[in-house]
């Protein structure tokens, strides 16, 4: 009777280790009460939110063909980002840009403002509002590429989908540029308006962008000549009266005239207005920082925020100060019974 024990320890616990396996094989997939596998959550999370709204046509004037093209708004937003951002950019930037693209169109269609656009046309395709290109273009542009960068640019829109810019319940001038010269730039110091979310705060990661630095180089009698200036014998091209809170040239005089940072940029076609030059022989060499006004949000400033981790609501809210993600439903039932 001695040797009847053990043989009974050992069935028992074969039977307790039978009544395990299923336990042992369930634990994996625990989250199979929602109807999800463990593996399909993480998938679930990166799937493309599409909120549905009511739709709003945009009427683009395509300044080649001189024809409007209607687009639906997440189309347009589509085909603005692709345009204005490259698609090699963090995810969380192309969403910043998505978030900017959309406020700016949707700000624009609830204006009353032509905005010198030909009749039937809410925006141009051009730089003067913001530039974009349809799903044929950007096959033609992109070539082999076009179905990476298009999936890419498509999730960045969906997953910000119905949000757009607000400050005091009103969609805001969602500007934007390509790179700062560290900073960026306080709206009234380049335009005559003054918005309290479009301040200047510091944008050190523009530092890494590949127009981050540019050179021009014009005869002493161009120079001249575009700014309406005569320069005197010596080296000495000018000197700066004023800068901006965002470390750009705001009055400079050159021989007893005063011009303005802007003034200069763009009669001589620079690329900012943080600029510095020398004379050189019958030569004049200008450097400058920074690509674009410099107002709102930086792009290359944006990428560098994403490649750091920073989300696309860390972006926007950073570079447009005060502002606020908010839904647009609200502004669209204006925008379909307008149109």
């Amino acid at each position: 009777m001695k040797h009847v024990k053990p043989i009974v320890v050992l069935v028992s616990s074969l039977f307790v280790i039978i009544l395990l396996i299923p336990t042992l094989l369930v634990i994996p997939f625990a989250d199979k009460t929602s109807g999800q596998l463990v593996e399909d959550l993480q998938k679930r999370e990166d799937k493309v939110l599409n909120t549905p709204g009511p739709a709003v046509e945009v009427a683009v004037y395509r300044t080649k063909t001189k024809q409007i093209e209607k687009a639906q708004l997440e189309d347009y937003v589509v085909g603005v980002v692709s345009a204005e951002m490259p698609a090699e950019f963090e995810i969380e930037a192309l969403k910043a840009q998505s978030l900017a693209a959309r406020t700016y169109i949707v700000k624009q269609l609830l204006s009353d403002s032509s905005l010198s656009v030909p009749k039937g046309a809410d925006v141009t395709d051009t730089v003067q509002h913001q530039v974009y290109h349809n799903k044929e273009e950007l096959k033609k542009l992109w070539g082999r590429d076009y179905e990476w960068k298009m999936e890419k640019v498509e999730k960045a829109v969906a997953q910000t989908s119905g949000r757009i810019l607000t400050y005091d319940n009103t969609p805001i001038d969602a500007v934007f540029f390509s790179t700062s010269n560290g900073y960026t730039e306080d709206s009234e110091a380049y335009w005559s308006n003054s918005m309290p979310y479009l301040k200047s705060v510091a944008s050190p990661w523009d530092k890494e962008s590949p127009k981050y630095m540019d050179q021009t180089v014009l005869s002493v009698s161009e120079f001249e000549r575009k700014l309406g200036v005569q320069l005197s014998g010596g080296e000495t091209l000018g000197k700066i009266i004023e800068r901006t809170p965002g470390q750009r040239i705001k009055l400079i005089s050159i021989n007893g005239k005063e011009l303005t940072g802007k003034e200069i940029r763009e009669k001589l076609q620079l690329r900012s207005t943080d600029f510095n030059w020398t004379r050189k022989g019958d030569q004049i060499v200008i450097t400058t920082k920074g690509y674009g006004h410099g107002i709102g949000m930086s792009q290359y400033g944006a990428n560098g925020m994403a490649s750091e981790g920073k989300n696309y609501q860390d972006i926007v809210t950073y570079y447009y100060q005060g502002a606020d993600v908010s839904s647009y439903d609200s502004f669209l039932s204006k925008l379909t019974a307008k149109q």
